[in-house]
């Protein structure tokens, strides 16, 4: 009899279940205020996916990645950017955004990204931290401009470091 695997599922925590005590969960980040958003840098577009965050997003199904870029030669350039909102008195804004770098070859199914890199990406994010000098700058005005259209009082409360970071004069 074929025995059936059990199927361990990713916590999120909405709310504060702590609030009052230091138990299991204390000190917790919550992944609620976090969207990823996915770059194509040769179509110059920018989408949220939430599959990404459990690399489930459309660029990702149906690839097998590797940490060795020489592997994918072939590869299709994408950047996964994790963008934290937060609230300040004036309204939310972008608090955190961190950029990780990732390839896809479709036809031969094979990827390339480093997997430890883009969990860590997220929790800096999380923590309020902008990552995204190491973008080309054609991507950098794809999510300017993207985090604008999407709500420009948050772009406008963001921080001088994000406005800076993916601005060029």
């Amino acid at each position: 009899m074929e025995q059936k695997k059990k199927n361990i599922g990713f916590n999120i925590i909405k709310s504060d279940p702590t609030a009052g005590h230091g138990g299991f969960g204390a000190g917790a980040l919550s992944l609620d205020n976090v969207s990823p958003v996915i770059i194509d840098v040769e179509a110059g577009e920018a989408f949220v996916d939430i599959g990404a965050m459990h690399a489930r997003s459309v660029v990702e199904k149906g690839i097998k990645f590797t940490p060795n870029r020489d592997e994918v030669p072939n590869g299709k350039p994408y950047w996964l950017v994790w963008v934290t909102i937060d609230r300040a008195a004036e309204g939310p804004y972008y608090a955190g955004v961190t950029a990780c770098e990732m390839t896809v070859d479709r036809q031969a199914r094979r990827g390339y990204k480093v997997l430890p890199d883009h969990v860590n990406k997220l929790d800096k994010s999380l923590k309020r931290r902008i990552l995204v000098d190491h973008m080309d700058e054609r991507s950098k005005r794809v999510l300017a401009d993207f985090l604008k259209q999407h709500d420009r009082g948050m772009w406008d409360r963001s921080s001088d470091e994000l406005k800076n970071g993916l601005e060029f004069k």
